[in-house]
């Protein structure tokens, strides 16, 4: 078993100092649970040198619209441009997924310009739901025009605070199941809005093993024989389109988790994710724990998990060749 597994972590996030002063100032439960964690760039270095982690793709959650648009268009560009400088500092050990001014289509067009063609990051981060507008919805179409001819890789998250997530008398943080029934009605929507069929160049990363999608894929999949969703299933299958998608192990690296993944999908669209700072050092070692010691998984399956798989997308990460970074002093 590699004891360098030389890691590339797709779910990574950044916390810029003025968009956690523009968070506070909202007053909102926004971490779906537990309190701001502490984050700099030297804690995330120590962090990646502890478990293995050769490079993380960052983004910036849980978002930047919370019913203010003029406030998301300067939050998000403030955030890419910090992540930017991130990246420009580090570029072996840090990539970057932009954050879009989404409900704001024009706004979102205009910042996913400037984030590619002018700080050159290295894919999009999309929310599953904006207010109560989830991923496939018809507003968004001219967005997804664009990320297909640009062939984008895009990073499905999902919102801190989903639609119909204050249910009365159920008083549970939103992270232990309504970010994952976010995620999977954000990803049924795109498929039954006909977006993934009609885009077939956009790569999608679903975070946390894609929320429930793998166990409810066949059920989700036989909606297409009911006479009401019959125009709107994909040509090629809607299994099919499910299957073509990658799915980060973020919080889901248990054998039930990646049993599920490995039936599902194949190995290479598996991905390494650990929700750093969302999660405690102690909840990624044992994420990492689940990787190595996975009894579903073998040496070749671990190794394309933990790096491969990601190098692929993100190729100008191929060469780092050390995760053993020197720790800021």
């Amino acid at each position: 078993m590699a004891t360098n597994p030389q890691r590339i972590d797709v779910h990574h996030h950044i916390l810029p100092p003025a968009y956690v002063s523009h968070m506070n100032k909202l007053r909102v439960a926004w971490t779906g649970g537990p309190g701001v964690p502490p984050w700099n760039v030297s804690l995330a270095r120590e962090m990646m040198a502890r478990h293995g982690i050769a490079a993380a793709i960052a983004s910036v959650a849980p978002g930047v619209y919370w019913g203010d648009i003029d406030a998301a268009v300067t939050l998000a560009r403030e955030s890419n441009e910090y992540l930017a400088r991130v990246v420009s500092d580090d570029p072996d050990h840090f990539g970057g997924f932009a954050t879009l001014p989404l409900p704001d289509v024009a706004a979102a067009q205009r910042e996913l310009e400037h984030a590619f063609d002018d700080l050159e990051l290295d894919g999009i981060v999309l929310f599953a739901s904006q207010g109560d507008r989830y991923l496939g919805d018809p507003l968004y179409d001219e967005l997804f025009q664009e990320l297909e001819r640009r062939k984008a890789i895009v990073f499905i998250h999902p919102h801190t605070i989903p639609p119909g997530s204050n249910v009365p008398r159920l008083s549970l943080p939103y992270g232990i199941v309504e970010f994952i029934f976010d995620t999977t009605r954000a990803v049924t929507n795109l498929l039954y809005s006909g977006t993934l069929e009609r885009y077939p160049s956009i790569r999608y990363i679903v975070s946390h093993a894609g929320g429930a999608v793998p166990y409810l894929a066949w059920r989700i999949a036989g909606a297409e024989f009911l006479p009401e969703m019959r125009d709107r299933a994909p040509k090629g299958g809607a299994l099919r389109q499910l299957q073509r998608l990658y799915y980060d192990t973020a919080l889901s690296s248990s054998e039930y988790a990646l049993s599920a993944l490995r039936q599902f999908v194949p190995t290479s669209q598996i991905l390494f994710g650990s929700d750093f700072p969302y999660v405690p050092d102690t909840l990624i070692e044992a994420e990492t724990a689940g990787v190595q010691n996975s009894k579903v998984l073998d040496d070749a399956a671990r190794k394309a998990i933990n790096r491969d798989n990601a190098s692929a997308l993100f190729p100008r990460f191929a060469h780092v060749a050390d995760a053993k970074m020197a720790l800021p002093t």
